[in-house]
């Protein structure tokens, strides 16, 4: 994905952490102090992102454990979205259910049909502590639901049941990652 001009140059690259890191599966904690030190995580985690190709990055996959994540996706009608979220809640996903490939930056190279709602609303603050609400359709509705899970210290195969679980399984198991 291509940069934003508001975050090119901005922020520096931080390891993504991988699937076997505890921090991924904790539960994060909220964000509680707006200062620069805010400010700086999200640029971070942007610059980590976009060097990692992602369309998302929870604060945890580079090892803080707060309740923040930014992203950078498209939804179900090609409109690109890019943004954070501060202490998101997801509070509505619903709709059909749509089992699309999902992979994720901490277990690279791994991709699984994943079923997920196509719509999807998170509610939070920004990181001045101003309320934000992001809705989503397809696409974007998957990486909300996508991120607002890794702050719960989940991963997206938790979410695979059937033959797509066991695979994922196997392929951990075997060292795919």
């Amino acid at each position: 994905m291509s940069k934003p001009e508001a975050v090119r140059g901005r922020g520096t690259v931080r390891p993504v952490r991988r699937l076997g890191d505890p921090v991924l599966r904790t539960e994060c904690d909220p964000v509680r102090a707006f200062d620069a030190s805010l400010e700086r995580l999200i640029d971070d985690m942007f610059a980590s992102m976009y060097d990692a190709n992602g369309a998302g990055l929870a604060a945890n996959q580079i090892g803080v454990p707060l309740r923040v994540f930014v992203y950078d996706c498209k939804d179900d009608e090609g409109r690109r979205h890019v943004g954070h979220v501060v202490n998101p809640t997801l509070v509505a996903a619903d709709g059909d259910t749509l089992e699309e490939p999902e992979g994720c930056l901490s277990l690279p190279g791994l991709n699984f049909p994943t079923p997920r709602y196509a719509h999807a609303v998170v509610e939070g603050v920004d990181v001045k502590g101003r309320p934000v609400r992001v809705e989503g359709t397809g696409y974007f509705a998957r990486c909300l639901q996508h991120e607002t899970g890794h702050l719960r210290g989940q991963v997206y195969i938790d979410v695979l049941s059937g033959e797509a679980r066991r695979e994922a399984m196997r392929a951990i198991r075997g060292g795919r990652l």
